[in-house]
C-alpha cells in the first residue's frame, strides 16, 4: 500500500497540491495563483481551464519535486471553493460560460423574486439548510442556463453537465469518465435536500434546473475513479467543501467541537452530529462530512471577506507589498484610532445576510494614518468572527471554549491575540496549519486504509500555540459596540436592480 497521500486543495484563489505521508508530515507544497475576472460590479468569474490546469500543474510538479515514486501514493483527496458553479458539455469536455464564482452578486435579483414567492423562503431554509443568497450555486445555474443561448435544452438532454468545482476536477481527471459531487458539497447549492439526502424536485422546478445535468452525490471518503499521476493510476478517494474539510482535518468530529478557518473568506463551523440543527440567528445548516452512507451536521457561520480585506489594502490601497507586513503595521500603532473598516464588498454574510451592504471605512479624522486603517483591516476579521460564535451559541446553547483555528491569516500572532481578546476565549492554533488539505488527506487515506477510523485521526492532531485573552472587559465592550455601530452604516447601501 502507497504511504503518501496527496491532497489538491482548489481555492478561490489559487490552487494548490500537499503531498503528506502517513504521519501526516508535509513532503512538499505547489502553489499556483490565478486569475480573477470581475465583468461587471458585483461580479467575479474564474477561466474554468485555468482552475483545471493550474490543480492539474501543481499536482504533477508537487510529485515531480518530491522525487517520490508515484505508485507509492496511495490516494487523492480533493477539496475546494464551495458554490462557485460551473456548466460544461458532456462531449468535449469544454466549460459553456466562466465559473460564477460564490463571491458573485448577479443572482442577487432571483433570490428577491424566489423568496417572493409565498413559502419559498421558509421552504429553502427548511429543505437546504441556507439562507436564500446569491452565494449559493443553484440561481448560478440558472442564470448560466437563461443566458447561454440553447443550454437548457441540452442540458434536459444530458448534454451539458453541472458541477462545484469538484465535480469538475474530477470529471477532467478522470478523462469524462466520472460525474460526481459529495454531501458536503451538495448541500451548499440551495438545491439538495439535506434532510432526504436528495436533489431538491420543489427547487429543481422553482429554478428550472433539469435534473439530468445534476451529479451522483456521494459520500465524502471513497473511490470515485482513478487519475493518471506520471503514469500511475491513482485512485480519487477524497472530497469535501473546503470548510468541511477543515472541520475535519482539525479533529472536530462530536458535537460542539468548533473551527474557524481564516481563508479569503472566515468560516466557523461547529459538528452537530447527527441532529440538524435550526438557526435562530443568522447561521446556515449544513452537513459536516458523509462517511459510509451516514452524515454527521453542522452549523456553519460565513463571512464572504476575511483574509481578502488585506489583499485589498494591500492591491487597491497600496499601503504595503505583501500581505505579510499588515501585521507589522498594525502594531506600529496602539489602537484602531476610532477607525473601524467593514469589508462589506459582496455584502454581508451570517449573521446580517445583508446582499446590499456595501463596504465603510468610519471614523476617520485628520489623524488617522494607513496604520489605523490597516489594523481596522485587521481588527475586521476578528469582529465579524465573534460576531459568528456569539451567534452560534445562542443557537445551540453550547459555550465554546476553547476555538480551534487554521487557513492563512491564522499566521498572523496580531490577529490571532485580537481574536482571542475580542472573544474572551483561547484561540488554538494547531501545528499543522493546512487543515483543509489535511481533512482532504484524511478522507483519502480512510477509503484506502491509510488510517482506519476517525479516531485514529483524532490522536493526531496536535496544538502549536494557544493564544489567551488579555484584553480589559470594559475595552473589549467598548470596541464591540463601536463595530455594530459601523455596521449599521454599511447596511442595505446598494441599490436594488
Amino acid at each position: 500500500m502507497g504511504k503518501y497521500i496527496l491532497a489538491l486543495d482548489q481555492g478561490t484563489t489559487s490552487s494548490r497540491a500537499i503531498l503528506f505521508d502517513d504521519q501526516q508530515n508535509i513532503i512538499g507544497v505547489q502553489q499556483r495563483e490565478f486569475q480573477q475576472i470581475y465583468p461587471q460590479q458585483g461580479w467575479v468569474e474564474h477561466d474554468p481551464m485555468e482552475i483545471y490546469s493550474s490543480q492539474a500543474g501543481v499536482m504533477s510538479e508537487v510529485v515531480a519535486r518530491s522525487g517520490i515514486d508515484p505508485r507509492d501514493i496511495a490516494a487523492v483527496g480533493i477539496t475546494n471553493q464551495r458554490e462557485t458553479t460551473i456548466l460544461w458539455e458532456k462531449a468535449t469536455g469544454r466549460p459553456i460560460y466562466n465559473a460564477i464564482v460564490w463571491q458573485c452578486r448577479r443572482t442577487a435579483s432571483i433570490v428577491d423574486k424566489l423568496v417572493a414567492q409565498p413559502g419559498m423562503d421558509e421552504y429553502i431554509r427548511q429543505a437546504t439548510g441556507l439562507v436564500p443568497d446569491a452565494y449559493a450555486s443553484g440561481t448560478k445555474i440558472k442564470w448560466i442556463l437563461d443566458h447561454v443561448e440553447g443550454a437548457r435544452e441540452k442540458a434536459r438532454r444530458g448534454e451539458i453537465l453541472f458541477g462545484t468545482v469538484d465535480t469538475w476536477l474530477v470529471w477532467k481527471l478522470t478523462g469524462g469518465n466520472v460525474h460526481v459531487t459529495d454531501r458536503t458539497n451538495a448541500s451548499r447549492t440551495m438545491i439538495y435536500n439535506i434532510g432526504t439526502l436528495d436533489w431538491d424536485d420543489k427547487m429543481l422546478e422553482a429554478l428550472d434546473i433539469p435534473r439530468a445535468m445534476l451529479p451522483r452525490v456521494a459520500d465524502s471518503s471513497e473511490i470515485y475513479g482513478y487519475t493518471s499521476i506520471h503514469g500511475a493510476m491513482v485512485p480519487l478517494a477524497g472530497i469535501a467543501g473546503d470548510q468541511q474539510a477543515a472541520l475535519f482535518g482539525q479533529g472536530c468530529f462530536s458535537p460542539g467541537d468548533a473551527k474557524n478557518t481564516y481563508g479569503t473568506g472566515c468560516f466557523l463551523l461547529m459538528n452537530t452530529g447527527d441532529t440538524l440543527c435550526r438557526s435562530k440567528n443568522g447561521l446556515v445548516s449544513t452537513i459536516a462530512i458523509s462517511l459510509k452512507g451516514k452524515v454527521q451536521y453542522a452549523l456553519e457561520g460565513s463571512v464572504f471577506v476575511g483574509g481578502a480585506v488585506i489583499q485589498w489594502v494591500r492591491d487597491e490601497l497600496r499601503f504595503f507589498t505583501e500581505s505579510c507586513d499588515a501585521e507589522y503595521y498594525a502594531q506600529k500603532v496602539p489602537d484602531n484610532g476610532g477607525v473601524y473598516l467593514v469589508p462589506a464588498f459582496t455584502g454581508l454574510g451570517a449573521p446580517y445576510w445583508d446582499m446590499y451592504a456595501r463596504g465603510a471605512i468610519v471614523g476617520i479624522t485628520r489623524g488617522t494614518r494607513r496604520e489605523h486603517i490597516i489594523r481596522a483591516a485587521q481588527e475586521s476579521i476578528a469582529y465579524q468572527s465573534a460576531d459568528l460564535v456569539l451567534a452560534i451559541e445562542k443557537d445551540t446553547g453550547i459555550t465554546i471554549e476553547d476555538l480551534k483555528v487554521d487557513g492563512g491569516a491564522s499566521r498572523d500572532a496580531f490577529l490571532m491575540q485580537f481574536q482571542a481578546d475580542i472573544l474572551n476565549k483561547n484561540v488554538c492554533r494547531p501545528v499543522i496549519r493546512e487543515t483543509t488539505a489535511l481533512g482532504a488527506a484524511y478522507l483519502a487515506g480512510l477509503a484506502t486504509g491509510v488510517w482506519q477510523s476517525p479516531d485514529e485521526i483524532r490522536g493526531l492532531w496536535k496544538n502549536d500555540v494557544t493564544f489567551r485573552p488579555q484584553m480589559e472587559a470594559s475595552t473589549r465592550k467598548e470596541l464591540l459596540a463601536g463595530w455594530h455601530k459601523a455596521v449599521g452604516r454599511s447596511l442595505d447601501w446598494a441599490d436594488h436592480n
